[in-house]
């Protein structure tokens, strides 16, 4: 696995772009803790990824490049937008009724309607929004087992599975917060 820095990723932006949009998985930093990330509309990379994790049916989040993206693909109420969405970028996930099935691949929400929607306040995100595509964000660690927070904690087998990293020294956060606007129902965990 190569380590790259977030200077090495601008260096080599158009390089790093090209490899998501075809298919690699990787581990990126967020405002909470480091995630195992893939591009959310191509299928394949979605099944390696649930390989990688062990996690084959459960639902992943998406990292949005936009709150644009999150309007022309999501169905939400003004009473939504003015309580919940309107703060973001942060560290929460929002669960929200998919208007473009299109928008993710399917094997990103097996057998469901919505999605878990991201956009972290964190640097990357402008890099995502260039991107122009959702990718996939979960913990970057198998699937019930503790989440990385630095280089020293990444399970050894996930590390030989993905395809590069971005790294950015330790995290001090917890995973963000699951608000679910589809049944009212709120998970901090």
């Amino acid at each position: 696995m190569e380590i790259l820095t977030r200077r090495e990723l601008t260096i080599r932006k158009t390089e790093i772009l090209e490899k998501i949009k075809n298919g690699a998985v990787f581990i990126f930093p967020t405002d909470t803790i480091y995630g195992l990330a893939c591009n959310a509309q191509d299928e394949k990379a979605v099944a390696r990824l649930r390989e990688i994790k062990q996690r084959p049916e459960s639902p992943f989040s998406v990292w949005t490049p936009s709150i644009e993206w999150i309007k022309e693909n999501c169905y939400f109420s003004e009473e939504n937008w003015n309580e919940h969405l309107n703060k973001l970028p942060g560290p929460y996930t929002f669960v929200l009724k998919l208007k473009n099935k299109d928008a993710v691949a399917d094997n990103v929400r097996p057998g469901k309607a919505d999605v878990g929607i991201r956009l972290p306040d964190h640097e990357l995100s402008k890099f995502v929004e260039e991107l122009g595509i959702p990718i996939v964000t979960t913990s970057a660690n198998k699937h019930g087992d503790h989440f990385m927070t630095e280089l020293e904690n990444l399970d050894p087998e996930i590390e030989r599975k993905v395809d590069f990293m971005v790294y950015e020294g330790e995290k001090k956060a917890r995973p963000s917060r699951i608000v679910n606007l589809v049944t009212d129902e709120v998970i901090d965990r």
